[in-house]
């Protein structure tokens, strides 16, 4: 009994892991503004930022119009469905002043709490999709990141390779649970290489003990991550 019930539970898996409605279809398309408003605050790019948190602003509105009063499932349950609506409106509103007075760096971070109120939004509702994957590779990497930071001891050094090893997984994931039309594109292809020869090259540095060279590689990982994040995240 044990085998066709693992296989039925990965085969729901499998289900919910693509399963789409006209909710998460159109947050997932003003999903696409705000990766490049993300991007731009995170890259200096004041006036290139004002233009994405405008049309993530626009997008998102007519989400809030569309479905805020009456979702359709699976979201017609959940009860906090609007007040998560209204978190992003707010964290969008917010995030526009700051690029107005240039405080890129204030809004990139008061964006990341989008990323998370939406990710809530979709868990509660038992909804997964690609950028699932994206972001737990994300938070994975920015606890190498911080840990990095703190490499003073070989004891900090064994820490971070087992943090490597768990990023080493997520980034693999990041390739096994990609949507069939991403899989076939080129572009999608290159740009996760460059992400997972990241991940490669900060195990070789660890694996010869040398701060100064783990430092460097920790220091070349955040980009390709960006680059596959604002195109596919």
């Amino acid at each position: 009994m044990f085998k066709p019930a693992l296989i039925l539970c990965l085969l729901l898996a499998s289900c919910l892991a693509r399963a789409a409605d006209p909710v998460t279809d159109a947050m997932q398309k003003a999903y696409e503004p705000y990766r490049v408003a993300l991007f731009k605050t995170n890259s200096n790019s004041q006036v290139e930022a004002q233009q994405a948190i405008t049309q993530a602003q626009q997008e998102w509105n007519q989400i809030a119009a569309q479905f805020g009063a009456k979702p359709s499932a699976p979201y017609d349950r959940d009860t906090d469905f609007s007040k998560s609506l209204a978190e992003v409106s707010k964290v969008y509103a917010t995030a526009a002043e700051q690029i107005t007075r240039n405080e890129l760096k204030e809004a990139h971070e008061t964006l990341e709490n989008a990323r998370d109120i939406l990710a809530d939004l979709r868990h509660r509702n038992n909804v997964i999709v690609y950028s699932d994957h994206m972001n737990a590779y994300h938070a994975q990497m920015e606890r190498v990141l911080s840990d990095g930071k703190a490499l003073e001891d070989q004891r900090g050094m064994h820490e971070l390779t087992a943090q490597a090893g768990a990023l080493e997984f997520l980034a693999a994931r990041l390739q096994t649970m990609a949507p069939d039309a991403y899989a076939q594109k080129e572009e999608f292809n290159a740009l996760f290489k460059a992400v997972e020869k990241s991940v490669a090259d900060l195990k070789a540095a660890l694996s010869t003990n040398d701060a100064t060279k783990v430092k460097q590689a920790l220091s070349k990982m955040k980009p390709p991550y960006a680059k596959m994040f604002l195109k596919f995240g």
